[in-house]
């Protein structure tokens, strides 16, 4: 008989206190229970821990401790048991308490969510990933001020969405008057003039002046100020002189979101300088900004979080521990594709990377053009000539120079044919060029309106448009028919 060899475990499940003490309970290789402690984040009772934990295993034995993400305690566990030669896996809340579930069904309490995370290497091995601290100073410089600007930068989202709702009650109709990013000018009225009364009793030229200091010039001060007096005049009239709304109370609770506002912009500027200063230290020749997309927000917070890039094997990998990989659905010979992102992994960088990957805006000037175009005398990079323009050849009979020309003359550039070569014996018309499509349906799937497809048609039949018909401008003259 050959003899088995047993590889010797200790696996230390760290259910985490906030305000309380931390439970622990070890197991073994074979998931017997071998110690029970209440530890707390001091060097003492870790040592305790550690001591009762390799009690009767073999020199060497290095404990795996698994943990909880609740809050910051898991920091200085993940610290001094790594710092000591230990592994620390940190699990996500949904796997243990599905695990937890699974084991303890109508039961819970400090002890069995211990027991439960003790498990998790025994039953998901493949599934754990060890915690990776920052190997220097500037790696977790870099990683704090990326933390800090991310969570100013929601502060920030959240403030200023708080404020657009409180303007919308007292002043209902103020929505097209605000910008979509609440401008400078913005702020500046509603801390001031938040109150629909005051802004209705406020001279027209003050407000004016306040809004073209507020943006420097940038936008129309005349025009936004106009809007603001409409919108405080139309809640005016609205509420009238009911009690049911504190006017004053609301604008001051306007003014000191705009108030935090300001501050929250201030201390993300500056969390942001710090940022830059910590990347360029870390990543010196700023490898992580030349990848497509990634700028100067997406690149320090890629730096990171990914830390040591040796951890994870290919890209799948690091695909999978952002949770940018579909999630699975398979029974049977059934494999359902286009599934949800599983969504796990780190938030901030996920949503960064998803939108470096968006398509540029069409107002882009390397973005792809239209597929679609009108005939215009504006130039182009093909010189083309519309079916109106007055003939180049004079073997060619068309309208003179001086007849109206039609002006939606809409046609995909993708379908377009070239115009058909006219006889001296065929009279001229006014037509937009013709296109291989032979159906209304396909005409609007290529962006004709079914309109001007009408329009289009009458033309080519020598008719004339509908407007022409009813007498709003004269039809331009035709050449004689040649004698044949």
């Amino acid at each position: 008989m050959h003899d088995v060899i047993t590889t010797v475990r200790r696996v230390v499940g760290l259910d985490l206190g906030v305000a309380t003490a931390h439970t622990a309970q070890v197991l073994d290789e074979a998931g017997a229970v071998v110690a029970k402690r209440r530890v707390v984040a001091t060097v003492e009772s870790f040592t305790d821990l550690e001591q009762a934990a390799l009690t009767g295993a073999p020199d060497g034995t290095r404990l795996e401790v698994v943990i909880e993400p609740p809050g910051p305690a898991w920091l200085p566990v993940a610290v001094w048991f790594t710092g000591r030669g230990h592994t620390v896996f940190r699990v996500s809340t949904q796997k243990a308490a599905d695990l937890r579930r699974f084991l303890s069904r109508h039961a819970k309490s400090n002890t069995i969510d211990a027991h439960t995370l003790a498990r998790l290497p025994m039953i998901d091995p493949a599934g754990l990933k060890p915690v990776a601290l920052p190997a220097t100073a500037q790696r977790a410089e870099l990683d704090r001020r990326v933390r800090a600007s991310a969570r100013l930068t929601r502060e920030i989202g959240e403030r200023k969405v708080r404020i657009i709702e409180l303007a919308r009650q007292v002043m209902p109709t103020i929505g097209p008057v605000l910008s979509q990013k609440l401008s400078r000018a913005d702020l500046a009225v509603l801390e001031r003039y938040a109150d629909p009364r005051r802004l209705v009793e406020v001279r027209r030229d003050r407000l004016v002046a306040l809004i073209s200091k507020a943006s420097g010039g940038h936008v129309t001060a005349e025009t936004k100020a106009d809007g603001f007096r409409d919108a405080a005049r139309a809640a005016v009239a609205l509420y009238g002189d009911t009690d049911a709304v504190a006017f004053d109370v609301i604008a001051d609770e306007i003014a000191t979101e705009i108030r935090l506002l300001r501050a929250a912009e201030a201390e993300r500027n500056r969390h942001d300088h710090a940022r830059e200063d910590a990347y360029m230290a870390v990543d010196p020749d700023q490898i992580a900004r030349s990848l497509p997309g990634v700028g100067k927000v997406g690149a320090p917070m890629l730096v990171a979080v990914i830390g040591d890039p040796d951890r994870f094997p290919n890209g799948a990998a690091f695909k999978a521990y952002l949770g940018l990989t579909p999630r699975a659905s398979e029974t049977g010979e059934t494999d359902r594709k286009g599934q949800p992102i599983s969504k796990a992994g780190n938030r901030d960088l996920r949503t960064q990377l998803i939108r470096s990957a968006e398509p540029p805006d069409a107002t882009i000037p390397n973005s792809p053009p239209s597929t679609t175009t009108r005939c215009s005398t504006r130039a182009r990079s093909t010189p083309r000539r519309c079916a109106w323009s007055p003939p180049s050849s004079p073997n060619v009979p068309g309208p003179p120079s001086s007849a109206p020309r039609p002006t939606n003359c809409a046609t995909p550039t993708a379908t377009r044919s070239p115009p058909k070569k006219r006889s001296s014996s065929s009279p001229s018309t006014t037509s937009c060029p013709s296109t291989s499509v032979g159906s209304d349906a396909r005409r609007r799937q290529v962006g004709r309106p079914l309109k001007m497809v009408r329009r289009a048609r009458g033309a080519r039949r020598g008719d004339l448009p509908t407007h022409q018909r009813r007498g709003k401008q004269s039809p331009p003259s035709r050449p004689p028919t040649a004698a044949t």
